[in-house]
Formats: C-alpha cells, structure tokens, sequence
C-alpha cells in the first residue's frame, strides 16, 4: 500500500472528503486504543492522502472523549508527515466573521485533564511547543485560500477550552481581555501530539460564529449548523487546491526534528515494553 504523505483530520461538518477516489478503509490498531473511526485511503487532485473524522463519521464523540493519541499515532503509521486540521471555532474579534477560515499561530490550553503526551510510563521527553503549529504548511493554506476567494486571516491565539457547553458570558469577555481570538474545544491535545510525533500539523479555524461575547450574538447549536455547510465546502475546496503544493514541499521546518534533544531518559534506562509501545516515534532516536 502507497503511503499517505498528507492527512487531513476532519472537525464538526467535515466528516468525510469528497473526490476521494479508489478509496479504501483501513481500521488501524495503535498501542493507545481505537481511533476515532476508520481511517479512509484514497487518491484527491492525484495525491494519496488520508482522512479521519475527529468525531466519528456520525459525530458520536464529545471533544474530551476523542482518542487523539490513537488518531495522531494512526496517522503516523500510515505514512502521514504532514496533518491538516479543520475545526469549527468561535470568534472573538469583531473581524473574524461567521463563515471566515484562521490560520492561528498560538494557543492556549484551557483543558482540563486531557492526556496530551505519548510519553510516560518510564521515558520522558519535553518538546519544544514556543510555536505550536507549523509555520511553512499555515502559509500555503493561507495562500490557497485567499487564492480561492474564501475570507481568511493569518494569524492569532486559539484558545482551547474543555466544553462540551459553550462559553458563559463572563468567560467569553475574559478571553478578549486576554488578547485571544478564537475560542475551540480540539486543539488539544491534538497540537501536543502532533509535535511529539514529528508531524507538520496545521490548523484551519472555521469560525461559525462569535461565541456568547457579542450582543445579539449569542452562540447555539442551531447558529453553528446552518455555517458549518457553507464552511464544509469551502473546507473541500480548499483540500483539493493545496493538496499537490503539500505534496512536493519540503519539510524545512522543525517539526520533523522535534524529539531531536526532547528525549530525557537515557536508552538503557527506558523499559523495554515502553520502548515497543513507543517504536513508532523512538526509531529514529535509538
């Protein structure tokens, strides 16, 4: 089997890929249980690439019950180096409208609990998260964007909240007091993750709306819904038009080099059974 270069991980209303063709569906074993669904191979504008539903393809996980280290590790294994993100995200800024695509540069963990780390269990590596997401594959989905038409911005701070309820008003305005932009429920620990696994990830932050902050604005399900299918076709668009640039770009980036000094535990120290678990990132660093 050809391996995926590119992975795409699918948010709310983005639940499969259209023109994927010679699809094949592949459910994946990882050390860390089930993925979120299976994992669907298939061939988009002559690129093999990979598609995973975040959520399941009939949305049946709340964001804190997503196994992201089974989806980001399936990934990896099937060849992924490069994860693009979308995720439907509320807006605090006046200017990042209902139905506008971000290409966030920070993040905020607000989460409470979540497991954001593959390491553990007798080897500990502390990666560089200064920069959490990929700096080279934001710029050419920003660039594909802007050259489809679709409203985007380059740029800002997503906060990352637990949910699944939306936020109180008073939280909404401490955000915007704090400088963020972006309020989202899935970015972590994805983002961790994905920098553990030496993926190039990316995000692309669908706004639906502009959370609870803004009078007369006030986010619900029902608001979200009827954004999420402009978004969703905006989100296929722009899949199929970066695709072949992603393809032939090199990694100049630091992400492929992200456990280069990261691991603390000496090699002979490491359990062997944690060191087996963990093949699949380590390979490179024995």
């Amino acid at each position: 089997m050809d391996k995926a270069r590119i992975a795409v991980i699918g948010g709310s209303g983005l639940y499969r890929m259209k023109g994927l063709e010679g699809l094949e569906e592949r459910r994946v074993e990882t050390p860390f249980g089930d993925p979120s669904d299976a994992v669907m191979l298939g061939t988009a504008a002559g690129v093999r690439c990979a598609f995973l539903p975040r959520h399941g393809r009939s949305h049946t996980l709340l964001p804190s019950e997503i196994n992201a280290r089974a989806n980001l590790w399936a990934l990896k294994s099937l060849g992924a180096e490069i994860v693009l993100s979308f995720s439907a995200v509320g807006s605090l800024r006046e200017e990042l409208a209902p139905g506008h695509f971000v290409f966030p540069d920070q993040l905020v963990d607000e989460t409470k609990g979540r497991r954001s780390t593959f390491f553990g269990d007798g080897i500990v590596a502390h990666v560089s998260f200064a920069h959490p997401f990929c700096p080279e594959v934001s710029a050419r989905l920003l660039q594909a964007a802007q050259a489809l038409g679709i409203r985007s911005h380059a740029g800002g701070t997503l906060a990352c909240m637990e949910g699944p309820a939306f936020s109180s008003r008073a939280e909404s305005q401490t955000r915007r007091k704090l400088g963020y932009d972006l309020i989202g429920m899935t970015a972590i620990p994805e983002a961790k993750l994905a920098r553990e696994a030496e993926l190039c990830y990316a995000p692309v932050s669908m706004v639906t709306d502009y959370d609870c902050w803004k009078e007369g604005e006030e986010v619900s399900t029902e608001k979200v819904v009827a954004v999420l299918t402009a978004n969703s076709e905006n989100a296929q668009r722009l899949v199929a038009a970066v695709l072949p640039e992603l393809q032939k770009m090199p990694r100049s980036c630091a992400c492929p080099k992200a456990l280069e000094n990261a691991v603390m535990t000496r090699p002979e120290a490491m359990p062997e059974e944690t060191r087996r678990k963990l093949s699949l990132l380590l390979e490179r660093r024995r």
